[in-house]
């Protein structure tokens, strides 16, 4: 049987649309050689294993949803883009669940580094904080109050979390605005000195 023209790239596409399908968890080997009508074996030619397939689908994942991100942010600050940031993660993490799914795996820092889509996570993530005034450490504190915002959110309402009659999108938007004014009021904690 010929092998389908299989590269890592069409594989890693793939095992995307699997992920969005079926669950990221779903993301297997062996449901990714079906779906190119071969065995198993023939994908090692293209990949490790199932941890390097997922890693490569966080990447991908990871690029795709900065690449709208920035798009979304271009030209804004303060809180027109945090909300513009917020508001394009909300709609990548709804619209591609298993793809969402995948970024949230804990990747090799090396890796990470290696990164262009993730250091232009980082950029991007971090310039738009700048804006607020942040230097380290309240940074990296900033950003987790972010995101573990934004994925809480997301998950919740993804899974039908949200049972009260109040309309979901204006939660979202009170809860971006309660974040901007954190943001600006922000309790600075100073820089340790060595």
């Amino acid at each position: 049987m010929a092998r389908a023209g299989l590269t890592a790239d069409r594989l890693v596409a793939a095992a995307a649309e699997l992920a969005d399908e079926a669950g990221f968890d779903n993301v297997t080997l062996s449901a990714l050689a079906r779906r190119f009508g071969v065995k198993d074996a023939s994908l090692y030619s293209h990949i490790r294993n199932l941890q390097d397939l997922r890693t490569r689908l966080a990447l991908l994942a990871g690029g795709e949803m900065i690449d709208e991100i920035a798009a979304a942010v271009a030209g804004r600050a303060g809180k027109d883009a945090l909300a513009a940031f917020a508001g394009a993660y909300r709609a990548y993490a709804l619209a591609h669940p298993g793809r969402y799914a995948a970024t949230q795996i804990p990747l090799d820092q090396a890796l990470v580094a290696d990164s262009p889509a993730l250091r232009r996570t980082a950029e991007i993530t971090y310039g738009m904080l700048r804006a607020y005034g942040l230097d380290e450490p309240d940074l990296t504190d900033a950003v987790r109050l972010l995101r573990s915002t934004f994925h809480g959110y997301c998950a919740l309402e993804a899974g039908g979390g949200f049972g009260a009659p109040r309309d979901v999108q204006r939660s979202w938007e009170r809860a971006i605005e309660a974040l901007h004014v954190a943001l600006k009021n922000w309790p600075r904690e100073e820089a340790a000195h060595d």
